[in-house]
């Protein structure tokens, strides 16, 4: 298999959370460690990141680790008070809703009360939030908009002066983002997560590795940033997931300078 140094993982699940986690902070912090990643860094659906990186980093030293918030309705939506006080914390990463996403909620067959961004609707919290994300040079995460919300929210993004636009996990099912648009986005300096996760048991395989590496391939390496989303109880673990993505881009004739660039390079310059 695979050696991992030097690589960043910068979408992991863990515990505590209110969807059971395969493991928490620690402990998968020390897998990653004993791997010879380089960073990790924590998402939660629900709850700040940010002051769990920081503990998980002094309790395991030698890697970096680093945390974020999602706009989701536990911490009050698009919340410009919770932004500010999470980059106070040192959030690397602010997303976009996820499972309060209207875009989520409608694939999954809940219509009902989601957050989302509309052309011309747009409120007056995302323009400060998008603020705030600029003035910290954070990086901005798509979440589980749609494709159009996703490009409103690129253009909006770009006129408040965000430089680090992460778009996440394109070829989700609930967000099927087309290439062209991907090229597009990539072209005006946005980068491009693919998540390994819609490959994994827990997900029900719903995605192969060749959707995964014929979109690298037609988007470029050069925008890519390699994750897992993983965390799940019924999946193997994250830094398992990611030896699995590197064997699959070995196997797709991938040279292991470019994996790193995708793997690492790529993610850290915005995360340094």
């Amino acid at each position: 298999m695979p050696e991992l140094i030097g690589f960043i993982d910068p979408h992991v699940h863990a515990a505590p959370e209110h969807i059971p986690r395969l493991l928490d902070d620690i402990s998968l912090v020390r897998q990653a460690l004993e791997a010879k990643m380089a960073g990790l860094l924590i998402k939660s659906h629900t709850t700040l990141t940010a002051d769990r990186a920081t503990i998980a980093q002094k309790v395991v030293p030698g890697i970096r680790v680093w945390g974020g918030l999602v706009l989701n309705k536990a911490v009050g939506g698009f919340n410009p008070h919770a932004v500010e006080v999470a980059l106070q914390y040192g959030a690397a990463e602010i997303w976009m809703p996820t499972i309060d996403a209207a875009n989520h909620r409608r694939y999954h067959g809940n219509s009902a009360d989601g957050l989302g961004i509309r052309e011309g609707e747009v409120e007056d919290a995302v323009h400060e939030i998008l603020r705030l994300i600029a003035q910290r040079d954070a990086i901005l995460g798509t979440g589980h908009l749609s494709v159009a919300e996703i490009c409103i929210l690129e253009g909006l993004a770009r006129e408040h002066g965000v430089k680090k636009i992460l778009v996440t996990h394109p070829e989700a099912p609930f967000i099927d983002m087309p290439t062209t648009v991907q090229r597009e986005l990539a072209s005006r300096g946005c980068l491009l997560e693919r998540t390994w996760v819609f490959t994994t048991p827990a997900l029900h395989c719903v995605m192969t590795p060749d959707r995964l590496i014929r979109e690298i391939k037609e988007v470029g390496l050069e925008s890519t940033v390699l994750a897992t989303d993983m965390g799940q109880v019924g999946n193997p673990s994250p830094i398992e997931g990611f030896r699995a993505f590197v064997e699959a881009c070995l196997s797709a004739g991938f040279e292991q300078s470019q994996i790193e660039r995708m793997g690492a390079r790529n993610i850290a310059q915005w995360l340094a």
